[in-house]
């Protein structure tokens, strides 16, 4: 395996595609089953990645750009130079304490690599070919996109605008909100995200739903025949769509700062809608299972805002479902159990049994640990249930459990 990988890092280059490196997985399906998943991998696959190449080139200038959450990113602006299969010309410095650490300034002679032959970034600096009027990169006081003072919290490496009605913040919100794992609005993407805010048909993703076709019809090319926009119907119909998304991805949807997609299915799960949300203390945030103290305090501040309140408040005038309605009814016997799913069940797949645990409050993990709670035995078991009776946690078969799913 080790002589393929290093055989083929020498013959990279006479592929007619890029690649970054070798993909070595266990070939037996017993074993990829025994070995497992986490939440977003496979633990019986790895990615042996070769180094990344690198390119020499220069800094012109740089920029911040402003993120969703009013995060201030260093960017720099390079002179274009072919690396890994396309033309670079923009490199993140990631904060203002890397732009320090590596002292990169504007006119420098720099290296850049593609982090996992993806995103540009600089890696460090020629000396010995800085131009004499060189001088240190200051980070800017104030945002460069609304021109609101911008503010570091003690701790944090980064600068963020606190105004929530910047446009930068608007652009990328929107294109948080529209994402596949968020609301799924299939064809609101970077380009048209853009040109909605600037063109102020859009402050935030509550106006997407007044959006007329007229408003639209300019923004792509007309069809041919009837004379009309087809993009622009398909993308009301994608807008009008997301009003009855699952709530977990109208919570992961708005945004809200350490909220990823699991704790906003938590969230959902737990409160079922977003009033019992926005009444929540921190307390009662913080005692979820898997939620801790800062998720509990960012949530708790965002519905502490009025702006945001009235956000929410306008997506469900438009009619955007705000709550599950069956979701009161299910009873969430399971919070704070892990369970370990091993062999094959007759009655269920794997991710059916999966996600009846789940809504009923519990948590299916690949391992099984001290911390596990039950162990579903099913055929051809593997080395699992071996050690969970090592560990003395209960193991049941598929029998018990649909029993155990029937009580609750």
């Amino acid at each position: 395996m080790l002589t393929f990988c290093a055989e083929w890092q020498d013959k990279r280059e006479q592929l007619e595609y890029e690649i970054d490196g070798v993909v070595v997985k266990v070939d037996d399906f017993r074993l990829q089953q025994e070995l497992g998943v986490t939440a977003k991998f496979p633990r019986w696959a790895i990615a042996y990645k070769y180094p990344a190449r690198r390119a020499t080139t220069v800094v012109r200038s740089i920029v911040v750009q402003v993120g969703r959450t009013g995060r201030l990113t260093p960017v720099a602006n390079l002179d274009p130079v072919l690396l890994a299969g396309s033309t670079v010309s923009r490199a993140t410095l990631h904060n203002e304490e890397e732009v320090a650490r590596k002292d990169v300034r504007v006119g420098d002679t720099v290296v850049i690599e593609k982090g996992g032959d993806v995103i540009p970034k600089v890696v460090e600096v020629v000396p010995d070919r800085r131009p004499a009027a060189a001088v240190p990169w200051e980070a800017p006081r104030s945002c460069p996109a609304c021109g609101a003072a911008v503010s570091r919290a003690e701790g944090e490496v980064d600068r963020r605008c606190p105004n929530a009605s910047c446009p930068a913040q608007a652009v990328e919100r929107l294109r948080h909100y529209a994402a596949r794992n968020a609301m799924d609005i299939e064809g609101l993407g970077d380009v048209l995200a853009r040109e909605l805010v600037e063109r102020r048909l859009v402050r935030d993703f509550a106006d997407l739903y007044a959006l007329r076709f007229e408003d639209l019809a300019p923004l792509f090319a007309p069809k041919a025949k009837k004379g009309e926009s087809l993009g622009a119907r398909n993308l009301l119909d994608q807008i009008a769509a997301s009003k009855t998304r699952e709530l977990r991805r109208l919570i992961f949807g708005l945004g809200i700062r350490f909220v990823g997609e699991r704790a906003a299915t938590l969230l959902a799960r737990h409160f079922h809608g977003l009033a019992a949300l926005a009444r929540a203390s921190v307390e009662e945030i913080d005692a979820l299972y898997e939620i801790g103290p800062v998720v509990a305090q960012s949530v708790h501040e965002w519905f502490a805002q009025e702006a945001n309140l009235r956000l929410v408040d306008r997506l469900g005038a438009a009619g955007v479902r705000l709550a599950e309605e069956s979701a009161a009814s299910t009873p969430q016997p399971f919070v704070g159990m892990q369970f370990v799913l091993t062999g094959g069940l007759d009655s269920m797949s794997r991710e059916e049994a999966k996600a009846a645990i789940e809504l009923r409050g519990g948590r299916v993990t690949s391992a099984v640990t001290k911390k596990t709670s039950v162990v579903v035995v099913g055929k051809d078991p593997g080395s699992k249930h071996d050690k969970a009776v090592a560990l003395g946690v209960r193991c049941i078969d598929e029998a018990a459990f649909r029993a155990l799913l029937a009580e609750s």
